[in-house]
């Protein structure tokens, strides 16, 4: 059993910073790729920025020069640092781990419940 449990979401100024935490538990061996997703109201969820198990770092074109993406592996959290938010980054955010429990066995794909993440004056 694997958990993702996010955390730091909450209500910001536009032009403000947030950072997001996403802490893995349970049987976990290793992690490999994280990412972070977030679906704002009445839209699909959207990729937001990942990080693979080598630290290459990628982000949507929205997101780029302002959010960044990165991991404490001993720790096994990750975390998106967010700046100059704006009303259009609105959103639940979730994480997104590829995780492994066994490593004779496939990894899993976790994720966390949310947090959610408003920008408004």
């Amino acid at each position: 059993q694997v958990q993702l449990v996010e955390s730091g979401g909450g209500l910001v100024q536009p032009g403000g910073s947030l950072r997001l935490s996403c802490a893995a538990s349970g049987r976990i061996f290793s992690i490999h790729a994280v990412a972070w997703y977030r679906q704002a109201l009445g839209k699909q969820r959207e990729l937001v920025a990942t990080i693979t198990g080598g630290g290459e770092t990628h982000y949507a074109d929205s997101v780029k020069g302002r959010f960044t993406i990165s991991r404490d592996i001993a720790k096994k959290t990750m975390y998106l640092q967010m700046n100059s938010l704006n009303p259009e980054d609105t959103a639940v955010y979730y994480c997104n781990a590829d995780v492994v429990s066994d490593p004779l066995r496939p990894s899993l794909d976790a994720w966390g419940q949310g947090t959610l993440v408003t920008v408004s004056s």
